[in-house]
């Protein structure tokens, strides 16, 4: 073909369009761009005999995939898998299930592995059903609305049972109805940043990224309770039981905490995790107990249905390094002076001999 035909074939293409010929100018509009893939994992680990070490092993499972691993102490972490899916020739999918299968084959460890295109997501579709699986939210935008439309308000992470009663009360009750609010409303009834996150979350949008760390240095211990429990008497019982245990293994190991975290999980599978620190660095059964019932009121449960209450003491220190402020109080110092006992007795025939007598069913 020579120049002169093929000048003639472009301005006749051209000219239905408009080109120098007449007509219509042609534009060119490029394509849609693909919604990404999904890449963040939310794992949550499911064992009743998950220890420290343990989890520790776990993470490094996680390691091994990809080296963007955040711990959620005590059983979950998330991973974002964005830099691996080309290295391993594999879809965020399947890399969960082979973090899956690996967890299984060498710590006899299940776990939930929700994939999504961020963290907020991720976590939901993991809580989406029974434990033990791999679910998987594509990341295009229908799918995700389709996803939060029918979701009760209390399903996106960090709202509490308070807050989703708040919402409630204005006719808030799924995650449909607060994505159709405008973020004005939100913000008077919330406030400006909490407002501003519920916007954001009940559209599925969450840019908090994955942010590497390690596991901080704590002590943790959780009470199952038979059923799903209604009575705020068992679930403050049960609290009392996990900061004595929980002060006895830190006395005994010569050490202090700086902060502890409440982890309450209810019967529709949610949880609920607050951290709050401690007036002071201490192993002091009574100030544990104290902070850990503050946390437990600020939630507002009132009838929730729980299932298990898990508690932390993190940022560990070494006792002897720790300043204490003395106190004119003869409650405190008798209080400490009885611990000493118990202890002692405790070392000598073991930890079931003494402890708080509502946990051991005298009062």
């Amino acid at each position: 073909m020579t120049r002169r035909q093929v000048s003639d074939a472009v301005t006749r293409y051209a000219e239905p369009f408009g080109a120098p010929g007449g007509g219509r100018q042609l534009t060119l509009v490029p394509a849609p761009e693909a919604a990404p893939a999904p890449h963040v994992l939310y794992a949550h680990f499911h064992s009743d005999t998950l220890g420290e070490e343990a989890y520790g092993w776990l993470l490094a499972l996680l390691g091994e995939i990809t080296p963007v691993v955040e711990a959620l102490p005590p059983d979950a972490a998330l991973a974002d898998v964005r830099g691996s899916l080309r290295y391993f020739g594999r879809t965020a999918e399947e890399l969960a299930a082979l973090i899956r299968v690996r967890a299984l084959a060498r710590y006899g460890v299940d776990c939930t592995v929700g994939v999504a295109a961020n963290p907020v997501l991720a976590r939901m579709v993991a809580h989406d059903g029974p434990p033990g699986a791999v679910r998987t939210l594509p990341a295009a935008p229908d799918a995700i609305a389709a996803f939060l439309a029918r979701k009760p308000a209390a399903a996106l992470h960090g709202v509490g049972p308070a807050t989703a009663r708040l919402l409630g009360d204005y006719g808030l009750d799924t995650v449909g109805r607060i994505a159709a609010v405008p973020l004005g409303t939100l913000q008077r009834i919330l406030g400006a940043s909490a407002g501003r996150r519920m916007y954001e979350r009940a559209r599925g949008i969450d840019p908090t990224p994955v942010t590497p760390n390690a596991p901080a240095r704590s002590i943790g211990g959780e009470r199952r309770f038979d059923r799903d429990e209604l009575d705020p008497v068992r679930h403050r019982r049960a609290l009392l039981s996990l900061t004595d245990e929980l002060g006895a293994r830190l006395r005994g190991a010569g050490q202090v905490a700086r902060s502890l975290a409440l982890t309450v999980r209810y019967a529709d599978r949610s949880a609920t995790t607050r951290t709050r620190a401690l007036p002071e660095p201490t192993g002091h059964t009574a100030a544990l107990t104290d902070t850990a019932y503050r946390m437990y009121a600020s939630l507002g449960l009132q009838r929730a249905r729980v299932r298990a209450v898990a508690l932390r003491a993190e940022g560990l220190a070494d006792a002897e390094l720790a300043a204490h402020q003395l106190t004119l109080d003869p409650g405190d110092d008798r209080a400490r002076r009885i611990e000493e006992v118990t202890d002692r007795a405790r070392a000598r025939f073991g930890a079931g001999v003494v402890g708080p007598a509502a946990v051991l069913g005298v009062a």
